[in-house]
């Protein structure tokens, strides 16, 4: 099972990704928790360069994440469900489709195409996408790296991105409600994953 989380920064899916990776360990499961970008030592190269303060334009940055996670597939994602792991990873596609492809204004259309394309077609069986008020996300985070510091309109685009994502690909992409505790958001995903299996 591929299983990834989505949202803004401040949504609380890095915490909901560890719940569910301790919940599926509890259970026995072997399990390989990984995030984006990074997960590999050129993927951690790759999230100094694109997060540390650069400008860049949207197709560099757009190519540097692809890049990124060409190699995590490759060096972690595809071996660990190989070898009947389950995957959890901290954001993956659907994060370039949101933020590169729509608020950015690359198309979704040619984002997706170029990632299929490095990642072979790999697509998780589900994405969680922890939603919350783009206000309330910047309120829980600190600003640490170039994208958290765009303008608040960059992040209610990517916000409104995320949400059409849910729309588009209704069957795989489920929309959580972030501003619970998290405890109960947890519960939630894990009676979605049980209707999966």
């Amino acid at each position: 099972m591929f299983v990834t989380f989505e949202g803004l920064d401040g949504s609380g899916k890095t915490t909901q990704a560890e719940l569910l990776r301790a919940s599926l360990a509890a259970e026995g499961r072997s399990v390989v928790a990984t995030r984006e970008p990074g997960g590999t030592p050129l993927g951690e190269e790759i999230r100094k360069l694109v997060l540390g303060g650069t400008a860049m334009s949207a197709w560099a940055e757009c190519t540097l994440f692809a890049a990124a996670r060409a190699e995590l597939v490759e060096r972690v994602i595809a071996p660990a469900l190989d070898g009947g792991s389950d995957v959890v990873c901290d954001r993956y596609i659907d994060s370039s489709l949101a933020y590169q492809g729509i608020a950015r204004g690359l198309g979704v259309d040619r984002v997706l195409e170029l990632n299929l394309r490095v990642t072979r077609g790999l697509l998780p069986d589900l994405t969680f996408l922890v939603l919350v008020d783009p206000e309330e996300a910047l309120s829980r985070s600190s600003p640490s790296d170039r994208i958290e510091r765009e303008a608040a309109e960059f992040h209610i685009a990517v916000d409104a991105a995320y949400r059409s994502l849910a729309e588009m690909f209704p069957r795989r992409v489920l929309a959580v409600d972030g501003s619970r505790a998290p405890d109960e958001i947890a519960e939630e995903v894990r009676g979605r994953l049980r209707q999966l299996a």
